[in-house]
């Protein structure tokens, strides 16, 4: 029977970047997923990185930290993650004030300018510049989750590393309920220390083990298009994003019993109406958000994709009649917009690397900061995202 030092739960973007850290720091680690091919978040998110957003000291650093990495990953890695940076075209509806939007977002690390239509338009030939008041705009990073993964994994799998595809079942435990590996449907995986990185799964996970912890998800929809000859030059999102606002609705102490308990929807769904474009010309068009309480909830897809194409398409005419299929994923997150990170309160052997709102900032270096302090290099940052924080 091999014990390993980590097992890693969940082979996205964050299980793939923890992994190949801890590895390099020495630690057997074996990689536990699903899927023989990505799924999820992982699969299907727009690949953003928003390294101008920092708000404190602590999300600042993150990413600056985390731009600074991603420009080198592809090199450290020897595998493309397809990292560019392209402008970012946050509109401003018709109806809205263009001053107070730019004012909201004075806080920021490095504040996006506030452009004319007329700007827009030229940043952007494909918005309609009758749908929008003006814009806001900045360099935003971008990879392809995809292939960012793939890199990861390639690199982890070259050092040594194990991977496995089998669905993890429920956390083993020993003496004392310390977690000493987990039961799969397959088989049973022994180790010093399990680190779970399933995403909007993670509740449910650590929920059969008896564990507790303020982890949420929404239910994210969004529609990819084959490869089209239609040119998206930037990265274009509203400038007033709900996403944030329904996860701080969703996610208050009030309402968490819901979440234990399928069939609820403790607020109403948000449409951020965006498209991104990746390399090889597939567009990614959406994104509706529904806080569902239980992760299989039946979604009704063809009235949801009656309802992006619209509101996309009326800020970006060229894209409302392309071909394209609905999709479907769930993305964790925090009551506090920061990542849960590291042990959990009263139980020994299992950690939590999930919930992150902004993950592509900031992903690569808590990864790295992680397994750093792994090996007993303390590390403040970590500390300050301890799920125990809520206790």
């Amino acid at each position: 029977m091999r014990i390993y030092d980590w097992i890693v739960v969940g082979g996205g973007i964050t299980g793939a970047a923890l992994a190949y850290e801890l590895l390099k720091q020495g630690f057997s680690v074996l990689l536990l997923e699903r899927h023989q091919s990505l799924q999820g978040a992982t699969r299907f998110g727009y690949g953003g990185i928003a390294y101008w957003s920092g708000t404190t000291d602590l999300t600042r650093q993150l990413c600056a930290e985390g731009i600074a990495l991603h420009r080198t990953l592809s090199a450290e890695l020897d595998a493309e993650t397809e990292f560019r940076e392209l402008d970012l075209v946050l509109t401003i509806a018709a109806d809205e004030d263009p001053e107070a939007i730019a004012q909201s977002y004075t806080h920021f690390a490095i504040p996006p300018s506030l452009v004319s239509v007329a700007e827009a338009c030229e940043l952007e030939p494909l918005l309609n510049p009758n749908a929008i008041a003006g814009a806001l705009t900045v360099k935003h990073g971008h990879i392809s989750t995809t292939a960012t993964t793939n890199a990861y994994t390639k690199a982890f799998t070259k050092l040594g590393g194990s991977i496995q595809i089998d669905q993890v079942k429920e956390l083993l435990k020993g003496e004392n309920s310390r977690v000493t590996g987990v039961v799969g449907k397959q088989d049973t995986y022994h180790s010093a220390n399990v680190a779970i990185c399933a995403g909007a799964l993670s509740r449910s996970l650590l929920k059969t083990a008896g564990i507790p912890t303020r982890l949420y998800f929404t239910h994210a929809e969004l529609i990819e298009t084959p490869p089209v000859e239609v040119c998206l030059q930037t990265l274009v999102m509203p400038a007033d994003t709900k996403r944030f606002q329904l996860e701080a609705e969703a996610s208050t102490t009030a309402l968490d019993a819901l979440w234990d308990q399928p069939g609820h929807e403790p607020s109403p769904p948000i449409l951020d109406a965006g498209a991104i474009q990746l390399l090889d010309g597939r567009l990614r068009i959406g994104q509706m958000s529904r806080v569902l309480t239980d992760p299989d909830a039946p979604i009704n897809a063809t009235e949801s994709e009656v309802i992006m194409r619209t509101k996309v398409g009326t800020v970006l005419p060229a894209l409302n009649d392309l071909p394209g299929q609905w999709h479907h994923c769930l993305i964790g997150f925090s009551s506090d917009r920061l990542p849960l990170i590291g042990t959990l309160p009263g139980v020994d052997g299992v950690h939590l690397f999930s919930g992150f709102s902004n993950p592509l900032a900031i992903v690569p270096t808590l990864a790295r900061r992680f397994a750093s302090n792994a090996i007993g290099q303390g590390d403040e940052i970590i500390a300050q995202l301890s799920p125990d924080r809520f206790e």
